[in-house]
């Protein structure tokens, strides 16, 4: 996992070996707003798995250090309580300026955790708001976390994030505002058609007591269970744009590796001196990297 998050090349051979033992875990994803209680959600969760005797294994997507690069591993320390459970293993990563609220390493740790074996992977996304749509693509199941208090409850969901919900958490069910968020997020779902075969249930819960959280997981699992059919189509996007993410972060590596060489330098002085525009130096540097 060090490996491939660090983008040594030779953390592709080890994920090729790897890549015969996975396909058995399933990939449940937890998005939403900061703030919205994401991380004590994902401890309360895991608890219950525990409880029926499953593994789980944790990707904490965690906002990058500004000093170390690295994550800041806030989710992980609010985890701590499983530390010690042999049959849970937790894993920070930071976003690297990478948008959609997951980090480039993602897809490559967990196909690690996939093939240690792993019941169920939990991905718990940075908290970015409405861009953070790239989990849909990871996840068998995506829990969208919302929180009353907001001011516009909805405002942070109608864009992107909505459509991605396979089911919605009104997270801190006590707080006042509770009902309306329910009923805004029912009133938008009669709207949508995409949801005539699945309609995303709406679960209240109170992570900090661990209230709704079996409901919760119930309707993870009634999803799994009804949505058999669609799993396979659901797995061959998340395929392709796994593939997609995959090939757009080695070309950033790639175009990084040269805008840190000698190459660059000629360019930076013709755009310097305005014989060349930024647009046509970016054609330039696409032409000089070789991409086999």
């Amino acid at each position: 996992m060090r490996l491939v998050d660090d983008g040594d090349p030779s953390g592709l051979a080890a994920i090729e070996q790897l890549n015969p033992h996975t396909g058995r875990a399933y990939v449940l994803g937890v998005t939403g707003n900061p703030g919205s209680g994401k991380s004590t959600l994902v401890d309360g969760l895991i608890r219950q798995l525990r409880t029926r005797g499953e593994s789980v294994g944790v990707v904490a997507i965690d906002p990058t250090s500004p000093f170390s690069g690295g994550a800041i591993l806030g989710d992980r320390v609010r985890m701590a309580d499983h530390a010690l459970d042999e049959g849970v293993y937790i894993r920070s990563v930071a976003t690297r300026g990478n948008l959609g609220g997951i980090s480039r390493s993602t897809p490559a740790i967990l196909h690690v955790l996939d093939a240690m074996g792993f019941d169920w992977l939990i991905v718990e996304t940075v908290g970015v708001g409405q861009d953070e749509v790239d989990i849909a693509a990871f996840a068998d199941t995506c829990v969208v976390v919302t929180v009353p208090g907001l001011g516009d409850e909805v405002q942070a969901s109608k864009a992107g994030i909505l459509e991605v919900a396979d089911v919605f958490v009104v997270n801190k069910a006590d707080r006042p505002g509770a009902d309306r968020l329910v009923r805004e997020l029912s009133q938008m779902l009669d709207l949508d058609d995409n949801h005539l075969r699945w309609r995303p249930p709406i679960v209240r819960t109170i992570a900090t007591s661990n209230d709704g959280l079996g409901e919760l997981l119930g309707e993870v699992e009634r999803h799994r269970a009804e949505a058999g059919a669609d799993l396979d189509a659901r797995r061959h996007r998340r395929n392709r744009h796994l593939t997609r993410l995959l090939a757009l972060g080695e070309a950033a590596r790639r175009i990084d590796e040269y805008l840190a060489g000698d190459g660059w330098q000629a360019l930076d002085d013709q755009i310097a001196a305005g014989t060349l525009s930024p647009f046509a130096a970016a054609f330039s540097v696409l032409g000089d990297i070789d991409f086999s």
